[in-house]
């Protein structure tokens, strides 16, 4: 630990005179996740969609305007032939085409089975998933709605709810915990103060390291007294100082911004999150002994990021994918961190519920901080 502190106070005046040091830490970070807060959105809504209404009857004018009134679909057309009908889905304009056949209120009043024709665009697999269930399930609700109103005319009913009304006769009430409203913000937002975190720290430590061997100052410092540890934590600890401020910041813009309450233990997050900060310090110090320019501590780090990206469970599930990318996930820092910051925001989770994660998040750490250490020499290549 010899010249830890002369190393510190260095550390700290070299962030003092790079504004852009303190820029990148605090004002991109919070840009990021007001950008990306807002701009991912999982829940597909207002779908475009065209209609065409052969039947011209008051029971294809009531369908259309259930159509119109759900959030799933928006109707931005009304095709007068089948050829536009079909057109506007293979030019883009509308990603579901709705189709009424001219004999369709004649069936209903007949009380035969009346077919509506619904094109959906399958290049975009979750727009095309989330209308392909909207339309059944709007079909389905129209279907129910004229069935109870033929059971209260003929006076006879599967079953009836307490009021003597005809109902279904198993009535399922499904319960949504933790974020009731299905906002996308309540599940981005965490998992965006993880990645960003990640982002930061690992740039910041990396580059600072890297930037003093190209200026040829890293190798002033190793002639002179200071500990190899008292040389790595003087560096490390200003930006572990800034990366947990950092923290403290986006948690702030996630409450107050995104109305995103954290339901748990603060002072649980806490910890863990410098627990995380540790092994992201240590990875940019991994870097940073491999990576001899700048620019090659650029190209590692983003070769860190993508997968910690895709592959941490941030965007998409990590059940569906691949076996052995499922596993692969289980070897980046982030998975775990994500988990834990979801469980204590969202779920209120206590310690007892994060071992498992917690437990992941500390080989990590403890096998990043050893290589780092390990190839940290005081010495010239």
């Amino acid at each position: 630990m010899n010249g830890f502190l002369a190393i510190l106070l260095k550390e700290c005046s070299h962030i003092r005179r790079q504004p852009s040091t303190l820029f990148f830490t605090f004002l991109i970070p919070i840009f990021e996740m007001l950008i990306f807060g807002y701009a991912i959105d999982t829940s597909v809504e207002h779908t475009p969609t065209i209609v065409f209404d052969a039947c011209r009857s008051r029971e294809s004018r009531e369908m259309i305007d259930a159509l119109a009134n759900s959030r799933s679909f928006r109707i931005v057309g009304e095709a007068m032939t089948h050829h536009e009908y079909e057109h506007a889905v293979i030019s883009g304009e509308a990603k579901v085409a709705v189709a009424i056949p001219p004999d369709f209120s004649q069936r209903l009043l007949a009380q035969r089975e009346a077919p509506i024709q619904v094109l959906i665009d399958g290049s975009d697999s979750q727009v095309a998933t989330a209308a392909l269930h909207s339309s059944v399930l709007l079909g389905l609700n129209q279907s129910i709605a004229r069935a109870k109103v033929y059971a209260e005319a003929q006076q006879a009913a599967v079953a009836r709810d307490p009021a003597g009304r005809a109902a279904l006769p198993i009535d399922i009430r499904p319960r949504l915990l933790y974020n009731p409203d299905l906002e996308s913000a309540h599940f981005f937002v965490p998992g965006l103060i993880g990645i960003i975190m990640q982002v930061v720290t690992l740039f910041l430590t990396s580059l600072a390291i890297v930037r003093e061997r190209e200026a040829g100052t890293l190798e002033q410092l190793f002639v002179t007294p200071v500990g190899r540890l008292g040389l790595m934590l003087g560096k490390l600890v200003p930006y572990a100082a800034l990366g947990f401020f950092e923290t403290l910041v986006v948690l702030t813009v996630m409450v107050f911004v995104f109305q995103v309450p954290i339901r748990g233990d603060l002072l649980l997050l806490l910890p863990l999150s410098i627990l995380f900060l540790l092994t992201a310090l240590g990875m940019g110090l991994l870097i940073s002994t491999i990576a001899h320019t700048q620019l090659e501590a650029l190209q590692f780090a983003f070769m860190i990021m993508l997968p910690s990206f895709l592959l941490s469970g941030f965007v998409f599930p990590r059940e569906s994918m691949p076996e052995p990318i499922y596993w692969l996930g289980f070897a980046i820092p982030v998975t775990y961190f994500l988990e834990i910051l979801r469980g204590i925001i969202l779920r209120a989770a206590d310690f007892n519920d994060l071992v498992p994660h917690v437990r992941g998040l500390v080989i990590c750490c403890v096998v990043v901080i050893s290589l780092s250490v390990s190839r940290f020499r005081k010495q010239l290549d």
